[in-house]
């Protein structure tokens, strides 16, 4: 019976210890891709910068990053323009 209890203690501490390492493989996966530029793609005004966090949009399931909110409006108007600036910084960054 001690060697019972020996075990399931020994199993759990192990369980509990290899956690965070699980966790960290997954993580280390990059499963999720960077986002290729560090400026606006309406006004290439920095991300992240005086304004405050990138404003994020989601344009046919792809995710934009703006500078701010107040860009989405010039963004909806030529949409593709911009899109396919995003597709060059991707392609670019890919290299």
């Amino acid at each position: 019976m001690k060697t019972l209890k020996l075990l399931t203690v020994g199993v759990l501490f192990a369980a509990v210890l290899s956690t965070p390492w699980t966790t960290q493989a997954a993580d280390s996966k990059d499963t999720k891709k960077k986002y290729p530029l560090t400026t606006c793609l309406v006004s290439d005004e920095k991300l992240g910068g005086d304004m405050g966090d990138a404003y994020i949009h989601k344009h046919e399931g792809k995710e934009v990053q703006l500078c701010c909110k107040s860009c989405l409006k010039d963004f909806k108007k030529a949409p593709a323009t911009y899109m396919k600036k995003l597709a060059a910084a991707e392609k670019k960054a890919a290299k």
